[in-house]
């Protein structure tokens, strides 16, 4: 079945308010992981609430295209740990 951006915005909404680590690309051979929570989600757009430990602002904004495009990947705590 081939991913949509709804889909990917039906996925995100059954996460709302676990924990997430993000990793992006951030240039050439260049990858930026920030955790968080996943805040809430917008018709174009999902908001991530970051840990303030590790990081200098309080929250971030993406597309569903950005991971439709793969520049970003998303993988949720209780993944990790099943894994």
């Amino acid at each position: 079945m081939p991913i949509t951006l709804a889909s990917i915005k039906q996925q995100l909404d059954s996460k709302i308010g676990e924990n997430l680590t993000v990793v992006a690309q951030a240039g050439r051979k260049k990858v930026t992981r920030r955790k968080g929570t996943l805040k809430e989600t917008y018709p174009a757009i999902f908001v991530v609430d970051l840990d303030q430990d590790e990081n200098a602002f309080e929250r971030v904004s993406y597309s569903y295209a950005d991971l439709l495009t793969k520049s970003i990947q998303i993988k949720f705590d209780d993944e990790e740990k099943a894994s």
